[in-house]
């Protein structure tokens, strides 16, 4: 028997990418990242030290995180003699001496637009290979064809005299009558101006009025309103990329934590835990993972996350011994696995997959 041909028949075309991110609804819990900068000492080049923060960056753009802390384990110490080349011809390489700062240096790169990188990422050695790598293309990294009411901007400085037309001129004296304003550049032919004094070169977070609102660009810049980065999730739903915060060690990144009522779900991990399948049918008490604002994960270096609890001041003071007393749930990403050891970068990968059950259904809207 013939099949019917018809609207079935065509195929999809797959040149372009075709997975649109649906914001349907805003969103409140959040989802946070916890792993050491010295995993960046495995990397025995600057061109491999990219390549896994890279690998990272796309696990935390792919899965939705929302934060990921870089906290020092105490294992940053430097190979003999590694390095040395790269410290004497680039003067600012930090990738052998000082880890941490590496890694957060090029998350933050990657997490930034393209446009807004030039204002805010000057020429540093860090970055010289972050160009070759993959695409974050998260939500908030629109192009100038574009349309999103939420959008990502950089403050800059208003022209000189000579440069405004007279509706501009005009405008301006309106903007100066009331408050003082600031212009700032969203990726679109068109500028944009705030009622807030705002130092030139600094990120903001926008929301436009609707489009039909928006007068041509020869007309001035156009008002808009500057809001906290966590609105696009908060009142949309839009996954609107993750921030980056250091930590001085394991107890800090849970104490410092910058969310109102800190972390309400903790989950470590480890190959001596419990399997993390679990966790999505019930928990070791037999009950569900409880719903949560803010789930923290955090993944351990080649040493796993012993070390960081023997090199932590304060965990030795409160008589901690072990990694897994400190959180709510103690899992092993892959039990049975088949190479002797998982790469940090491999087990954010594997942890953010297995838990993607938890997040989608116990995470507070």
């Amino acid at each position: 028997m013939k099949r019917k041909s018809g609207a079935q028949d065509v195929k999809p075309d797959t040149s372009k990418p075709t997975a649109i991110f649906d914001a349907s609804e805003g969103r409140a819990y959040t989802v946070s990242v916890a792993l050491p900068g010295s995993i960046i000492t495995n990397a025995l080049t600057p061109e491999l030290k990219t390549l896994l923060a890279g690998r990272i960056a796309r696990a935390l753009a792919v899965f939705c995180v929302d934060e990921i802390v870089v906290f020092d384990d105490g294992q940053n110490k430097q190979r003999k003699g590694a390095g040395e080349h790269y410290h004497q011809a680039d003067g600012g390489f930090t990738g052998f001496s000082d880890p941490n700062y590496f890694l957060m240096h090029v998350l933050s790169y990657l997490e930034t637009p393209p446009f807004l990188r030039p204002f805010l990422f000057p020429l540093h050695p860090d970055l010289r290979f972050a160009g070759s790598l993959p695409s974050l293309d998260m939500p908030h990294h629109l192009k100038s064809h574009e349309w999103c009411r939420y959008r990502e901007g950089v403050t800059i400085k208003k022209p000189v005299e000579g440069e405004k037309s007279k509706k501009s001129k005009k405008r301006n004296r309106e903007e100066s009558q009331s408050k003082e304003a600031s212009m700032v550049d969203v990726g679109l032919p068109q500028k944009f101006s705030v009622p807030a004094a705002i130092p030139p070169d600094t990120r903001v977070t926008i929301k436009l009025p609707q489009d039909s609102d928006i007068p041509a660009s020869g007309d001035g810049p156009a008002a808009c309103s500057v809001v906290a980065p966590s609105t696009p999730r908060e009142e949309v739903g839009y996954y609107w990329g993750y921030s980056v915060r250091a930590a001085s060690s394991l107890s800090a990144v849970i104490t410092e934590c910058t969310y109102s009522g800190g972390y309400d779900l903790t989950i470590g991990t480890s190959e001596r835990g419990s399997p993390i399948a679990d966790l999505g049918r019930h928990t070791p008490d037999g009950g569900q993972v409880p719903r949560f604002n803010h789930m923290l994960v955090v993944f351990g270096g080649v040493a796993g996350l012993e070390v960081a609890v023997e090199a932590d001041s304060e965990l030795q003071k409160m008589g901690v011994k072990e990694p897994k007393e400190l959180f709510d749930y103690w899992v092993n990403l892959c039990p049975g696995q088949g190479s002797r050891t998982i790469r940090t970068e491999e087990a954010v990968w594997l942890g953010l997959m297995g838990l993607r059950e938890v997040v989608v259904n116990r995470g507070r809207k």
